[in-house]
C-alpha cells in the first residue's frame, strides 16, 4: 500500500493526524510526511486546522475533505440508492419497510451463529467489531470503564441509510437483538448526522 493510501487509511480511522505522528507510523521523515499530506491536500482528500498551543508554532492537524470520506464510499451507491426509491415509487412506505425488515433479518442471521457460543458482553462485542471490520465498516472494539464501545469509522452504506432512515435503525435493532434484553445499546456518534464515525456504548442493564 501506498504511503499516501495508509495516511488516508490512518486518518478515516483515528481523525485528524499531525505531521510528526504520521512520520512516526510510517517511520519516514517529518518531512516527508509533510510532502505526502501536501500530496493529498492538492487531491483535495485533506484539509488542515492550525492549532494554537502554549508554546511555539500552532500544529497542523490534517482531516478528510468530503471528497477525501467520499474516497471509501461504496461504488455501488448510488445504484443501491436508486434501488430504494424504486420500491418505494412501485411499492410505497410499506414495501419499503418490507425490504429494510428483510435485510435486518438476514444480518441477524449472518451474525448470530458467531455469537451464540459466547457467554460474555466483552466477547460478544468483540466478534461483533470483527464482524463489521469483514463487511466494511472499519470497525474497532474498545473496553470501557463502564462497559464496551463498537467504533465503526466507515459506513459502506451510508448513502443508502441517508436516504432511507430504517436501515440506521436495523444496525441498532440487530446489535439489541444479538445482545439480548438485559443489555443496553446506544449510539452516540452518528455518520449520518455529520460525526466522523459511528459510536455504540453497550453495558449492562442496571435491573440486569
Amino acid at each position: 500500500m501506498k504511503a499516501t493510501e495508509q495516511i488516508i487509511n490512518i486518518i478515516k480511522r483515528e481523525g485528524a493526524v499531525t505531521a510528526k505522528s504520521i512520520a512516526e507510523r510510517l517511520a519516514i521523515t517529518t518531512m516527508g510526511a509533510r510532502q505526502h499530506l501536501q500530496i493529498l491536500e492538492e487531491e483535495q482528500l485533506l484539509q488542515f486546522e492550525d492549532v494554537k498551543v502554549k508554546v511555539g508554532r500552532p500544529n497542523r492537524h490534517w482531516s478528510l475533505t468530503d471528497q477525501g470520506h467520499a474516497y471509501f464510499a461504496d461504488k455501488h451507491s448510488d445504484l443501491t440508492v436508486q434501488f430504494i426509491d424504486a420500491i418505494e415509487d412501485i411499492f410505497g412506505e410499506d414495501g419499503l419497510k418490507k425490504v429494510a425488515n428483510k435485510r435486518e433479518q438476514q444480518t441477524l442471521e449472518h451474525y448470530q451463529p458467531h455469537l451464540t457460543s459466547l457467554t460474555d458482553l466483552k466477547n460478544k462485542v468483540m466478534k461483533l467489531a470483527q464482524l463489521r471490520e469483514s463487511d466494511g465498516y472499519m470497525a474497532e472494539f474498545v473496553e470501557l470503564e463502564n462497559g464496551f464501545a463498537l467504533i465503526e469509522n466507515h459506513c459502506p452504506i451510508c448513502k443508502a441509510a441517508t436516504r432511507c432512515e430504517l436501515l440506521c435503525q436495523s444496525e441498532l435493532n440487530v446489535f439489541q437483538s444479538l445482545l439480548g434484553d438485559e443489555v443496553s445499546v446506544t449510539r452516540s456518534e452518528h455518520i449520518v448526522q455529520g460525526a466522523r464515525r459511528c459510536l455504540y456504548h453497550f453495558s449492562y442493564k442496571a435491573d440486569a
